[in-house]
């Protein structure tokens, strides 16, 4: 046997690929509040649809179970910032918890209020209360920039993984409603909604340790995260980009009907929540390169060349299986958007009111979602519903065209932070 100094030196191992996943649920308390926060977070897709159904069932009018459900979202824009700004103030435990007590307690009004056959405006007054039910989202990215506020990638890892968890709980939420409401009774969707928020949300405040410390009052008039430099642009961003969803959600449905399979429609949105699902999880893995505004407009980009997927899909082909492969791939671009606009919104939000910044953006998401629902059924009872598909491809573009201008905006110097330049001290 050689001696040891003659024998060749050993090849070095390749480093072993950690899971940058794994990485962030090591962190002591993360797998607990993010328990409690899905638990939270699944019955905000359950509310609306098991509201329709139960409004519809009993009143017998979808256009009252609408008009119910968008007052709800109305509110919700306005009081919203409003609980986000108390929540940075006071601490997400000392203002999640009785805001989210009260909002149980509309959606237990609006249960009983059907159920007893009270009069019309009573279900808009208690849809109305259900608007202080907290960003649990935004929350937990809050969480996530605090306990990782000095490792970038790990912070884009989290956001990643905050957005599929959104797109898990929008895919099951009005699916697991449906079947409450269908398998037991109309109000079930509603009542285990409820229990479900009130858990999820005790067991999130619970989890002290991981909280991000209040900003307290101060004497000092704080800049507005509306204020911020770029932010504008960026709400209206993601204004456009729920249009993209809002729009999408509801061609999808009226095609599937004129396709005389309206019962499949609930089935080809889930498989375009799934792409962004996996598309999300995926990115996650993704070292981020360059500036975050850069990245942003490449993701806008690819969102808006996608979008035509279906467009082409319902007016070339007619087939609805085609049209499900299209929208598959299509919701592929809408995470990666998502994931790097709430990255923006973490950059330029004022530090100590990270969850009112965020709540601002989805926000914007709810009001986009609004409109574009609406311009898509107009679309598609005057030209038909394949041209519908053009509602979310130019809603896109408007993204991209925004993202573009937030990108311009933000990436030359800004005038007013320029100082002249002291002497030197002696």
């Amino acid at each position: 046997m050689p001696p040891a100094e003659l024998m060749p030196p050993a090849e070095p191992r390749a480093p072993r690929r950690r899971n940058p996943y794994a990485r962030l649920f090591r962190i002591p308390g993360a797998t607990a509040f993010t328990i409690g926060n899905l638990i939270a977070r699944l019955p905000m897709g359950m509310f609306s649809v098991s509201a329709v159904i139960m409004i519809a069932g009993a009143r017998g009018s979808y256009a009252l179970a609408g008009a119910v459900t968008a007052t709800g979202l109305a509110a919700t824009a306005v009081v919203a910032p409003w609980t986000a700004r108390l929540v940075d103030r006071h601490g997400q435990a000392r203002i999640a918890v009785p805001a989210t007590a009260a909002a149980a307690l509309g959606s237990l009004a609006l249960l009983l209020c059907v159920h007893y056959g009270a009069p019309d405006w009573t279900l808009f007054a208690a849809y109305a209360a259900t608007a202080t039910t907290p960003n649990t989202g935004g929350m937990s990215r809050a969480r996530w920039a605090h306990l990782l506020k000095d490792d970038d990638r790990a912070v884009h890892t989290a956001n990643s993984f905050e957005q599929a968890a959104d797109e898990l709980c929008f895919m099951l939420g009005p699916v697991l409603a449906a079947f409450l409401c269908g398998a037991l009774f109309p109000e079930a969707g509603t009542l285990i909604g409820v229990v479900l928020l009130l858990t999820g949300v005790l067991l999130f405040a619970a989890q002290r340790g991981t909280e991000p410390p209040p900003r307290g009052r101060t004497t000092v008039k704080e800049k507005s995260p509306l204020h911020a430099r770029g932010m504008p642009t960026l709400l209206a961003a993601f204004l456009a980009t729920g249009a993209v969803f809002g729009s999408m959600e509801v061609v999808t449905i009226a095609y599937a009907d004129t396709q005389g399979h309206k019962a499949a429609a609930g089935a080809i949105l889930a498989l375009q929540a799934a792409g962004s699902c996996a598309a999300g999880l995926l990115y996650g893995t993704v070292k981020p390169g360059g500036p975050a505004h850069r990245r942003h407009v490449l993701c806008a980009v690819a969102m808006a060349v996608l979008m035509t997927l279906p467009l082409l899909a319902a007016t070339l082909t007619g087939s609805l299986l085609v049209l499900a492969g299209a929208l598959l791939v299509a919701g592929m671009a809408t995470a990666p958007t998502m994931v790097t606009g709430m990255s923006l919104i973490q950059q330029r939000t004022p530090e100590g009111r990270l969850n009112e910044g965020m709540t601002l953006a989805v926000t914007g998401l709810l009001g986009g979602i609004a409109c574009g629902a609406a311009c898509g059924g107009w679309v598609v009872e005057h030209l038909g519903a394949a041209q519908g598909y053009a509602v979310p491809v130019a809603a896109a573009c408007c993204a991209l065209l925004l993202s573009i201008a937030q990108a311009c905006a933000t990436s030359t110097p800004d005038p007013r932070s320029a100082r002249p330049h002291a002497p030197s001290a002696a």
